[in-house]
């Protein structure tokens, strides 16, 4: 049977100090709790390891084979906990994060290979999907946070929207666009009942986004409307756009270019904007890593310095943006 840890930790300061009253001192115990340990482990090994030389405890032959024994231990003990302190302080290990799945594809992955390159002991697992899914994975620990659409509407949380801290990153503006001969065949003007009847190409048959639209300029929200074009990607709308199928939701940024040219006319009732803020989510009780922090913070100003097209926010001006 093994002795007590504790004590062989005591027979090791008392090794080192050849002294009961030091060892104390450096264990912070009294000199009669080591001289106890002591007489426990003699009594366990049935052998004595110190004898008192001169008031110095200098070690027997059974002392110094056993304190080549703890040494050796102690030693290996002293340098994994070192390396553990290392890791704990340098960004490593997995990094689970979720996203919206077009902003996810164009930006973490450069991002992350940047940050790769100043901590190569990190890997990332990257989850592509709609809001209600990120909140779901972030609620059920799939996650260890997620960038996630905060959009204009109602979301309803796991756990209620108190449970979370949610930090805006990126702000974006949502137009509704169509090609300038869509434009002219159909829309040619702002009236509501006349847009409400649009063809429309949707994301996932969802027309939240388009009650948000028409809401903020209008006041009021149509509960149906004609999607002829269905698709579940930003690309495949904006494509559809393109092709004259009718009137789509989507981020200034990715058509700006062609509502330059003239190629997509952007449908403007009023000079209201309707914006989507993608923030940085995850539980209010969760004890961010030393790698999540570092990713966060380097994600931030990657954006800010390579990104300009997108509003991001700095971390000095960051607030608390609640659901509504």
């Amino acid at each position: 049977m093994l002795p007590d840890l504790n004590r062989l930790k005591v027979f090791f300061h008392i090794f080192n100090e050849q002294s009961s009253t030091e060892a104390a001192k450096k264990l912070h115990i009294t000199q009669s709790g080591v001289s106890q340990h002591l007489k426990k482990l003699e009594d366990e090994l049935q052998t004595e390891l110190f004898t008192r030389v001169n008031r110095k405890l200098v070690p027997t032959a059974s002392g110094i084979k056993l304190f080549g024994i703890v040494k050796s231990f102690m030693d290996e003990l002293e340098q994994g906990v070192r390396s553990i302190n290392e890791v704990s302080q340098t960004p490593s290990g997995p990094l689970r994060i979720g996203a919206p799945t077009e902003f996810g594809k164009i930006y973490l992955p450069p991002i992350f290979g940047s940050f790769r390159r100043k901590y190569p002991s990190v890997t990332m697992h990257l989850e592509l999907d709609e809001p209600r899914v990120l909140f779901s994975k972030i609620s059920s620990g799939e996650l260890d946070f997620a960038y996630i659409d905060i959009l204009p509407f109602f979301m309803d949380t796991p756990g209620g929207n108190a449970a979370y801290s949610i930090e805006p990153v990126v702000r974006e503006e949502f137009v509704m666009v169509c090609s300038n001969e869509y434009y002219r065949a159909k829309v040619n003007g702002t009236d509501y009942h006349k847009l409400k009847s649009l063809d429309f190409i949707g994301y996932k048959e969802d027309i939240a986004l388009y009650r948000s639209w028409f809401k903020l300029h209008y006041g009021r929200d149509p509960q149906q409307l004609n999607l002829i074009f269905i698709a579940d990607s930003s690309e495949a709308i904006v494509s559809a756009v393109k092709a004259g199928l009718g009137a789509g939701i989507t981020v200034s940024h990715l058509m700006n270019r062609e509502m330059a040219t003239g190629e997509i006319i952007a449908i403007s009732p009023d000079e209201k904007k309707l914006r989507n803020t993608i923030a940085c989510v995850q539980f209010k009780s969760k004890k961010m890593s030393i790698t999540e922090a570092e990713f966060q913070k380097h994600f931030r100003m990657e954006l800010m310095k390579n990104y300009a097209k997108l509003e991001v926010d700095s971390p000095e001006t960051i607030e608390t943006l609640p659901i509504k």
